[in-house]
């Protein structure tokens, strides 16, 4: 594939160097001429030097043949100017990297919408979401989000007997917004059907728009668990990501920040979250807080190292689970020899989140490591003429097992039924065996 990355920094340039591995056509701008010629020295890709948003770069840099344009840079303005120009110029599929959260906010503005970008990618959110998936727990958590951000995907544990249980999830009156996609029993994952019946123990994992899914998970959780405590080590982006989704749900939050002012920034962010001005680096610092009780220890205060030492003081005063953001990949043979549980690092993150989207046709990104086993959760983007336009969906020929999840259509929800027909342009979120993605896909592609 054609892949423009804008942007050659450690972000930009880590992704470039995959895509050249996988053996990718690869084109980089980069802006600084130090860098940009260091690139042109390691990566087997055109590298250009230049500023990424001007129209007459990307143009020489092959927006208009771009089968996918991944905006990279430092600069949110930039990312988003120039990922929207490249659509323009004719890239098949733009993505913008963006920092600042509220980009990501659709209730606010619909930033991705508007400028007509696929997909916005925030690093420091994926990592917070990475971390919040790592802690182990027997009801795992799964957060996901889709199709920018308007459909989100999470795990629910049947805990005991309730009017959920023992009936076929088609009489369970579930709103329109709102499916099972999945059921975990005793590890075995499969994609959920109308006639299949939640038991106790199950994980149940639902998939819709976002609000509604936190009024559904109520119909399954008859019970709450014992909380857990979570001391997360830094408030930067990542912190507080990840603080405000665990605050939402069964655990005691408490949050360690060395700046007064971003203390008072995370106190008024985060509603449940205890907020602590201290410097996470100083053992002092963190007996005080008596870390040693926590359940889970967050390190994601800034550099590696401190990371790193955060958690192994952590862990010699009593925490239990230990995690680590950790860019170099050179530590990866030492964190465990430290007795740190788990190691995010933002770098293989992002790499994940691209391979997804190197996709050609109907099909926008595909996601292989979300749910166990063998099922696959692609996003879709319904081609004109394809036969998903000229039949009702009980009459296309797609491979069992699969699911049509959700379809998002003028910024509605829809939940398609039997005789639900497609239109050019609408997003689908779709579960499909990974076997059968080769096979489900072109129902969905122009003839």
């Amino acid at each position: 594939m054609r892949v423009l990355v804008l942007g050659g920094g450690d972000v930009g340039g880590s992704v470039a160097r995959l895509l050249c591995e996988q053996r990718h056509e690869v084109t980089v701008v980069e802006r600084d001429p130090e860098r940009a010629a260091w690139l042109d020295d390691e990566l087997d890709a055109r590298v250009l030097c230049g500023v990424a948003s001007q129209a007459g770069l990307l143009f020489q840099a092959g927006a208009t043949t771009a089968d996918v344009c991944l905006a990279l840079t430092g600069d949110d303005e930039t990312n988003l100017l120039a990922g929207s120009v490249a659509k323009a110029m004719g890239a098949r599929r733009s993505t913008a990297r963006v920092y600042a959260p509220f980009y990501r906010d659709v209730d606010a503005f619909d930033y991705r919408r508007h400028l007509g970008l696929d997909r916005l990618l925030d690093v420091e959110f994926l990592t917070a979401m990475e971390l919040a998936r790592r802690i182990r727990e027997p009801g795992a958590m799964l957060i996901e989000h889709f199709i920018g951000g308007e459909l989100e995907m999470q795990d629910v544990l049947i805990a005991k007997p309730s009017a959920s249980t023992g009936r076929p999830l088609s009489e369970l009156r579930l709103p329109s917004e709102v499916r099972v996609a999945a059921i975990n029993r005793e590890g075995a994952v499969s994609i959920a059907s109308a006639n299949d019946r939640v038991e106790v123990g199950d994980r149940v994992t639902l998939l819709g728009e976002r609000a509604q899914v936190e009024n559904v998970k109520k119909l399954f959780q008859t019970q709450s668990a014992v909380k857990r405590n979570v001391v997360v080590a830094g408030g930067g982006e990542t912190g507080l990501s990840v603080a405000a989704v665990l605050e939402k749900r069964n655990y005691n939050v408490k949050i360690l920040d060395s700046r007064r002012e971003r203390c008072e920034f995370l106190a008024r962010r985060l509603t449940k979250t205890t907020v602590v001005f201290g410097d996470a680096r100083r053992r002092d610092v963190l007996a005080e807080q008596r870390v040693g009780n926590a359940d889970v220890f967050i390190a994601c205060a800034g550099g590696d190292e401190d990371n790193i030492m955060a958690c192994v003081e952590a862990g010699e005063l009593g925490a239990k689970f230990l995690a680590a953001v950790v860019e170099q990949p050179d530590y990866a043979n030492v964190v465990g020899k430290l007795g740190i549980d788990e190691v995010v690092s933002p770098y293989e993150v992002i790499g994940r989140q691209v391979e997804g989207l190197m996709h050609t046709g109907a099909l926008v990104f595909q996601n292989s490591r979300l749910l166990a086993g063998s099922i696959d959760v692609l996003e879709l983007e319904v081609e004109a003429d394809s036969p998903a336009t000229r039949l009702p969906l009980k009459d296309l020929e797609l491979p069992k097992p699969s699911l049509i999840a959700a379809v998002i259509r003028e910024n509605a929800v829809l939940a398609p039924n039997a005789t639900f027909v497609f239109r050019p342009g609408d997003a689908v979120l779709a579960l499909c065996d990974a076997r059968n993605v080769a096979t489900f896909v072109p129902t969905f592609e122009r003839d």
